[in-house]
């Protein structure tokens, strides 16, 4: 029987779209495959004689495989695996996981030899640490701007020096800010905890004539609620003239805190320093304690 003209038309058509169906699966990748990666320069795309894809898995990682025994078990380590000038030398978390793996065989079975090979690695470590104590305490002594002894000293009469010098500080700015800041006290009937915070702020004024601010908190909750206050005893330090203020403390707090707190708190409503700067002393300004002060460069 004769095919008709329409019928070949209908063909012809089917046979063109399978041919463009072919094509665009044989001549792109799939989509979401990850890119084809280059060997030796060239890219897969470039490989004719092989084709896109040639019946081959996309190699994406390399990793070192592990060490095993024949019966398939993670082979232990030894030290004849190693001369010691590879150990002495080798990178640091390289070393570090050779040491865990002694340790590990040594716990597992912890026979003479075992045992005295973990010590063996460990002391390379101890005397790599060793080394760079020395070299620390070499570079310090040639290099004293990179160390903190001058602004931080540890013997007794250079941390009496220290502490003097901060005492100073503090009181003189805490006495020198009273007509500027204002300090309101927040305390509740019946709570011993305010109690003795009142004690301590009682000595507060007699040292530095400030005059404090009681509210009962209970007593008059608005304005407790324009401060936020949770939990009395509280103390809050408030900038005359505006709005700014800032919690001294917020529970029992000694006098040498809340002189600490109250000299850190005038300065930052101040702008005199920023959060960054929150323990920064004025006389350690440009020292190893100063944050903003110049990076070091080699001075070699």
């Amino acid at each position: 029987m004769p095919i008709r003209s329409s019928e070949k038309k209908s063909m012809f058509r089917v046979l063109i779209l399978c041919l463009v169906v072919l094509l665009f699966t044989v001549g792109a990748p799939c989509a979401g495959e990850p890119p084809l990666p280059e060997e030796n320069g060239k890219a897969y795309y470039g490989d004719a004689k092989r084709g896109w894809w040639w019946y081959e898995k996309i190699p994406l990682e390399k990793k070192e495989p592990e060490k095993k025994t024949e019966d398939g078990k993670k082979r232990s380590p030894h030290l004849s695996d190693y001369a010691m000038e590879e150990l002495w030398n080798m990178y640091p978390d390289d070393f570090q996981a050779v040491l865990m793996a002694f340790q590990k065989k040594a716990v597992q079975v912890p026979s003479e030899n075992n045992v005295r090979e973990y010590y063996v690695v460990q002391d390379i470590a101890r005397r790599k640490s060793l080394a760079f104590a020395n070299a620390s305490a070499a570079v310090m002594q040639k290099y004293p701007d990179l160390s903190v002894a001058a602004d931080y000293p540890i013997t007794a009469p250079g941390r009496n020096a220290a502490v003097s010098q901060r005492t100073e500080e503090i009181e003189s700015r805490i006495r020198g800010a009273r007509e500027e800041f204002a300090l309101i006290y927040f305390s509740s009937a019946g709570c011993p905890y305010c109690a003795e915070e009142g004690s301590i702020l009682g000595r507060f004024v007699e040292k530095y004539g400030w005059d404090i601010r009681e509210i009962d908190a209970e007593r008059e909750p608005a304005v407790s609620s324009v401060f936020g206050i949770e939990t009395t005893p509280t103390l809050l330090l408030v900038y005359r003239g505006n709005s700014d203020h800032i919690t001294i403390s917020a529970g029992v707090a000694s006098l040498a805190e809340i002189e600490e707190k109250l000299y850190r708190g005038i300065r930052l409503l101040k702008n005199e320093i920023t959060p960054e700067e929150y323990s920064l002393y004025e006389f350690q300004r440009g020292g190893a304690f100063d944050v903003k002060a110049p990076l070091r460069r080699d001075k070699r």
